[in-house]
């Protein structure tokens, strides 16, 4: 199987899983213990999850706390339902992932949107309505990879009085954390750490509200006991991903080059020069994308979010972006990254064209 799925999962990087395996022993190593005990094992176990949170806080800027969620869908949550102010409203992207979209849809706020053009970067001009508190913009879009424009969105919301919220789970680690940001949304399993964790960064001074009560973990601002194999993990794959920053992207870069000559007929989704260049989004006219996918089941590609393969929908971030049912279904998502192989890749690419080229003359 040759994985070209990076957006949906990216894979455990072997440093991550060593990290994990001292929190996961028996009974003999105490490993086990609660971090939140106040013996010996207890202590110990926490203190790895403070070395972890300092992991992680490296890739995010100065002046802020990392909270522990169990991933990026809760971190987003907190970050708009607990927000103080619940009656104001909210100036959220159209492409933003389901997790904003539907959580601002069922937070009760007005919710506005901002206007996207057709190379999928959102309007960083476009009006802020008076009464807006929190202004909502991924840093990279999960389906077509586009660059926001975070800081001059930020500076407006922050001119209008309003916080903005980065979904930053497909660029944290790959590129420089998203400035001027109040609230920042990371997954592990999004930059080779494990599943089941993710964090909210909060800006020194913004205040929050919990979503979870109980035991009052992490300054009570998310009750439940943390997992120190878990919290371990996510630290070590984030140190790694700044140690191995400029590696992997020249890594990524050369695929990209590798794809664009491969598939040279192929329409690009999404902006040509504003995007990371790990995710490849294309389309191909009369394409039959469930039938490329049988066709070539030894490749794992996607047709979109991983999070909405199963609705039907057609995908709402290409349909911001002005293309109608037909492109949207004809179009495919590439992703790819560190342990990507650069000859099982290009071999992979040549097999796809292939098989699609054939479907459609």
């Amino acid at each position: 199987m040759i994985y070209l799925d990076y957006q949906a999962t990216t894979p455990l990087a072997p440093e991550a899983r060593e990290a994990m395996l001292p929190w996961l022993g028996g009974p003999e190593g105490f490993g086990y213990a609660n971090p939140h005990s106040a013996h010996r094992p207890g202590r110990a176990a926490a203190a790895a999850v403070e070395v972890a949170r300092e992991q992680v806080a490296a890739l995010l800027p100065a002046g802020g706390r990392v909270v522990f969620t169990s991933g990026a869908t809760e971190a987003i949550n907190l970050a708009i339902l607990g927000r103080p102010e619940r009656n104001g409203r909210l100036l959220v992207s159209p492409i933003e992932h389901a997790a904003v979209l539907d959580t601002a849809r069922a937070s009760g706020s007005p919710v506005d949107w901002l206007a996207v053009d057709g190379e999928g970067l959102a309007d960083a001009e476009a009006p802020i309505a008076p009464g807006t508190d929190l202004v909502c913009l991924m840093q990279v879009n999960n389906e077509i990879g586009t660059i926001q424009p975070v800081a001059q969105m930020a500076a407006r919301a922050h001119a209008a009085g309003a916080l903005l919220l980065c979904d930053a789970v497909q660029g944290a680690g790959k590129l420089a954390a998203p400035a001027g940001a109040d609230l920042i949304a990371l997954s592990a399993h999004k930059l080779y750490g494990p599943k089941g964790i993710g964090a909210l960064w909060v800006r020194d001074g913004v205040e929050l509200g919990p979503l979870l009560h109980g035991g009052g973990q992490e300054g009570g601002l998310r009750s439940g006991t943390l997992s120190p194999a878990l919290c371990a993990g996510f630290g070590a794959a984030a140190a790694l991903c700044i140690s191995l920053r400029e590696s992997d992207a020249q890594h990524v870069e050369s695929l990209w080059t590798t794809a664009r000559a491969l598939l040279p007929h192929w329409q690009l989704n999404g902006s040509a020069s504003q995007r990371w260049h790990g995710n490849l989004n294309l389309r191909l006219p009369g394409l039959d994308v469930a039938r490329l996918m049988s066709d070539c089941r030894d490749i794992a590609f996607s047709a979109g979010s991983a999070c909405a393969s199963g609705s039907g929908r057609p995908s709402h971030v290409l349909h911001a972006l002005g293309l109608g049912s037909t492109d949207t279904k004809s179009s495919i998502r590439l992703g790819f990254g560190r342990y990507t192989d650069a000859g099982e890749f290009a071999g992979a690419l040549q097999r796809l064209d292939a098989a699609a080229v054939a479907q459609t003359t």
